[in-house]
């Protein structure tokens, strides 16, 4: 079973749609509707943080759920649910340069997680005010995903990915219509496996670094 943060979203019922298309089991519970140990109980398989229209000191318990669950089952954030990650992990969350509502823009990105096998650069749709810091990002997240200036410089981080958990952000919204691959960017969450293969490391337990890139109370 995969549960989703419902982050009162008018999005998140799309999301659960592409999910329940490609053979997901999804069960929605808003952010104030449920707490930590009654998702323990739940045990699901997989998380989704949804987007949602405020900060993510005020999305409910999605934070606590990414500290608490980080580390034991995949988790996805995505806009919202992204930079709740982003905070969680001891990143900032700012204004971003232009409010996207609905506009597109060309996503460059490392070919790796959530994003592997995508086209490159991807067109995606953005629906935000805010994004994460990309000047004090923590080291124990990497950015995946960015948009581009004019000058071929990093402009603003569209996905960040653990070094070490299972646990992955998007800035844009994949399940809309104008989003190019976001069904195959959503199989590839729903195919990441909790233990990581960080080549050429190879593949690691993270349980074994519990300690080490802890989301930050």
């Amino acid at each position: 079973m995969l549960l989703m943060i419902d982050n009162y979203d008018s999005f998140t019922y799309n999301l659960v749609q592409y999910l329940g298309e490609l053979g997901a089991d999804v069960d929605v519970r808003r952010n104030d509707a449920i707490t930590v140990d009654e998702i323990e109980a739940m045990a699901p398989e997989r998380i989704v943080i949804s987007p949602g229209p405020c900060t993510p000191d005020q999305a409910g318990i999605s934070l606590e759920v990414i500290r608490r669950f980080a580390g034991r089952v995949p988790l996805l954030g995505v806009c919202l649910g992204h930079q709740s990650i982003g905070q969680a992990f001891g990143g900032h969350i700012i204004h971003a340069r232009e409010i996207m509502h609905g506009k597109t823009s060309m996503v460059h990105h490392k070919d790796m997680g959530v994003f592997h096998g995508l086209e490159n650069p991807l067109e995606a749709t953005r629906y935000h005010s805010l994004v994460i810091d990309k000047t004090r990002l923590p080291d124990c997240l990497e950015v995946t995903a960015w948009t581009e200036t004019q000058d071929g410089q990093l402009d603003e981080i569209m996905g960040v990915r653990h070094r070490e958990l299972a646990v992955e952000g998007v800035q844009f919204h994949p399940e809309s219509i104008l989003t190019r691959q976001g069904h195959e960017l959503l199989q590839n969450f729903l195919r990441t496996p909790l233990v990581v293969d960080r080549s050429p490391g190879g593949r690691e337990n993270p349980a074994k670094h519990h300690d080490r890139g802890r989301a930050t109370p």
